[in-house]
């Protein structure tokens, strides 16, 4: 499988800069359409949040790019300083986008659920998973449980990266259904929202299969080693 893998990690490399690469433009594209309703991203979120009857969630900036997201922990919608203060589709897009999971967080939403409780899972497997790998692959003639372990603790961050997948397209959904049904945007930014997000979520499915080809590829390592023994 070393060959084959090595021809999978590459073609799967490769989509995930033609994706990153296309939702660059995509984003600085539409960053340039303004809004008609002159709405920044920080309006933009505190009144679908209003909408859905949630008043308990602050909407903040920070700093960085990318730096979006919901926390559930603090019940903070954190928006990048560029999305608080633009008023453009993307911002909306992104802006709306994040209020989606807070309003997944209020309905329970079970794949929210499900990913919140694997986080201290992750956090931790991320902090020692690779040293265990790679010292499982160094011993796996002599100690090949090393290795089982340390697949086990991967096959837990691919199992966060598969149950992402919709929870990211959940609340994409949400957002646009929102913008639309209350007219927020006119035809052309609710396009330009909507082709905004659709390749904001291919990230995630590419970061999806990179986990489950890489925890296929140490399982390989591990069957060989086992039948050697």
């Amino acid at each position: 499988m070393g060959m084959g893998y090595l021809i999978l990690a590459g073609a799967i490399m490769l989509f995930s800069w033609l994706v990153s690469s296309r939702l660059k433009s995509k984003f600085e594209h539409y960053s340039k359409l303004q809004l008609q309703n002159g709405m920044s991203g920080a309006e933009i979120a505190e009144k679908m949040l209003a909408d859905n009857g949630i008043r308990d969630v602050r909407v903040i900036s920070v700093a960085g790019q990318l730096t979006d997201h919901y926390s559930p922990v603090d019940k903070t919608v954190n928006l990048s300083e560029a999305v608080y203060n633009q008023r453009n589709a993307a911002a909306a897009a992104v802006a709306a986008h994040e209020c989606g999971h807070a309003v997944q967080h209020a309905v329970g939403y079970q794949w929210l659920t499900m990913r919140s409780k694997l986080v201290p899972v992750v956090n931790v497997a991320s902090t020692y998973m690779q040293w265990i790998l790679l010292a499982g692959i160094l011993m796996i003639k002599t100690f090949p449980s090393l290795l089982l372990i340390g697949i086990v603790i991967f096959a837990a961050t691919t199992l966060f990266s598969i149950v992402t997948l919709p929870v990211e397209y959940d609340a994409s959904h949400r957002a646009l259904a929102w913008l639309e049904n209350k007219r927020m945007l006119t035809q052309q930014e609710q396009a330009g929202a909507k082709d905004s997000l659709k390749w904001a979520a291919r990230t995630y499915v590419v970061a999806a299969l990179g986990s489950i080809a890489t925890l296929l590829y140490y399982i390989s390592i591990y069957m060989g080693g086992s039948r050697r023994d």
